[in-house]
C-alpha cells in the first residue's frame, strides 16, 4: 500500500512543479538543513526559522504545486453538475450563503482559495490523513493564498503561503517554518457531510463546480482501499502511534480553551448523539449514516456508508442543554424541542433559536495521535 501510494502521488505532478510555481530569488540557506529529506531549491522560505525540527518534514512525491490548489474556483447551482447524494462534501455557511465542495474534486486538488460572503477561505482537504478543514485567510489584515508545498510532516499536508512563502500544517493550521511561525489561521466552521444533505438544507446553495481548468478524472478515487483499517498509514515517519484507538479510526476532534477532545465514529454510530464539553465549550456531536467515504472504493460514489458528523455549542440563551436523539433529529431534555441537521429550533419551546456551528475536523485517529498526544477520548464504551 505504501509503495502504491507513494507512486500515485508522484504521479499527480503534472502541472509543472515546482519549475513552474517557484518565485525568483535564490533559496535560503539559513538554517540546519543537515537532516532535511526535502528538496529546498527554489524556495525563499527562511528555514532557519521553525517552531519543529526540519528532519520532522519528507517529500510526499509531488513537487511544489504538483498537487495544484484552485484558485479561480467556479460555482454552479446545486445540483447543476450530477453528483452522488451519498459522496461527501465539505459544506460552508456564511451570513446565509451556502457553498459545497466536493471531495470528488478536493482529493484532486487539496486546496481552494475561495472568497464569498465577504471572507476570504481556504478550503482543505488532505487525503492521508483524512483532515477536511476550513481556514481564513486574512492574518493580521494581510491576505493569503495557499498552495501545496509537495511535502508531508507525520502525513499530514504541508501548505506554503504564497505571500511570504512560510509553510503551514493543516492540521493545525500553524505557521511551522519561515518568516510566520508561530502565527495561526483562524479556522472557519465547516461541516463534512452528504451532497444530499448538503441539498436539502441549502436548495439555493452552490457547489464547486469540476471546471476547475485541470483535467482529472473526477468521481475517481486515486487511493482506493487507504481507509482501510488494517492497512498502516502512509509516511507518518516516526511519529508515535497512540494506541487507544486503531490508526486509522475515525474521529471527530473538537478543540475547547486549552484541552482537545476526540469522538470516535463507533461511539457515534452506536448512540448516535454524544454530549460532551472541551475545557468551557459544551457541545453535541450528531451521527447521521448517508455519507460515503473518498478513500474507499475505486468511485467514491460506490464506497462504504462512514457516515457523517456535525457539532453544535449546546448553550442557548445561557443555558446549557443536554439532547438526545429524536429520530432523524435531535432533541433536547430540558425543553422538549426537537433541533434539525442545521441546528435551528424547528418544533417546541424554542422553535426558531439556533446552535452556533462548532469548528471541528474528521480525521484519523494516528494524526490526532501525532499533533495532539494530549488529546481525550469521549463517548468511546
Amino acid at each position: 500500500m505504501v509503495a502504491l501510494v507513494f507512486a500515485l502521488r508522484a504521479g499527480l505532478d503534472t502541472s509543472g512543479g515546482a519549475e513552474a510555481n517557484a518565485p525568483d530569488g535564490e533559496p535560503s540557506a539559513a538554517g540546519d538543513l543537515d537532516g532535511a529529506r526535502f528538496d529546498t531549491a527554489g524556495w525563499r522560505t527562511d528555514f532557519g526559522k521553525h517552531s519543529v525540527p526540519l528532519e520532522e518534514f519528507t517529500s510526499g512525491g509531488p513537487p511544489r504545486d504538483g498537487i495544484p490548489p484552485i484558485d479561480d474556483p467556479k460555482f454552479v447551482p446545486v445540483g447543476a453538475e450530477e453528483i452522488d447524494d451519498r459522496e461527501p462534501v465539505i459544506a460552508i455557511e456564511i451570513d446565509g450563503q451556502a457553498r459545497a465542495y466536493p471531495l470528488q474534486i478536493l482529493i484532486w486538488h487539496e486546496i481552494v482559495n475561495d472568497e464569498f460572503a465577504g471572507r476570504k477561505v481556504a478550503v482543505t482537504f488532505c487525503p492521508l490523513c483524512h483532515t477536511a478543514v476550513a481556514f481564513d485567510r486574512m492574518l493580521d489584515g494581510r491576505e493569503l493564498t495557499f498552495g501545496t508545498t509537495g511535502n508531508l510532516r507525520f502525513s499530514d499536508l504541508v501548505m506554503w503561503d504564497r505571500q511570504t512563502e512560510t509553510w503551514w500544517q493543516q492540521f493545525s493550521g500553524e505557521a511551522v517554518v519561515g518568516e510566520l511561525t508561530g502565527e495561526r489561521l483562524r479556522q472557519v466552521p465547516a461541516q463534512l457531510i452528504s451532497m444530499g444533505e448538503f441539498k436539502d438544507r441549502h436548495p439555493d446553495g452552490r457547489q464547486l463546480s469540476r471546471d476547475t481548468g485541470h483535467d482529472r478524472p473526477y468521481g475517481d478515487n486515486p487511493y482506493q482501499g487507504y481507509d482501510d483499517i488494517s492497512q498502516p498509514p502512509f509516511l507518518l515517519d516516526g511519529a508515535p502511534l497512540d494506541g487507544r484507538l486503531e490508526p486509522k479510526a475515525r474521529v471527530v476532534t473538537v478543540e475547547g480553551g486549552r484541552q482537545f477532545v476526540a469522538v470516535p465514529f463507533a461511539a457515534l454510530r452506536e448512540r448516535g448523539v454524544i454530549n460532551e464539553a472541551a475545557g468551557p465549550l459544551p457541545f453535541v456531536v450528531w451521527w447521521r449514516p448517508g455519507t460515503t467515504s473518498a478513500l474507499g472504493a475505486t468511485r467514491i460514489r460506490d464506497s462504504d456508508d462512514v457516515g457523517s458528523a456535525v457539532v453544535f455549542d449546546r448553550r442557548v440563551d445561557g443555558r446549557t442543554l443536554t439532547f438526545e436523539a429524536a429520530g432523524a433529529a435531535i432533541r433536547d431534555t430540558e425543553t422538549g424541542t426537537t433541533w434539525d441537521a442545521t441546528g435551528e429550533a424547528v418544533d417546541g419551546a424554542l422553535t426558531g433559536e439556533r446552535l452556533r456551528r462548532v469548528p471541528h475536523d474528521s480525521p484519523f485517529w494516528f494524526a490526532v495521535g501525532a499533533f495532539r498526544p494530549d488529546a481525550r477520548i469521549v463517548g468511546a464504551n
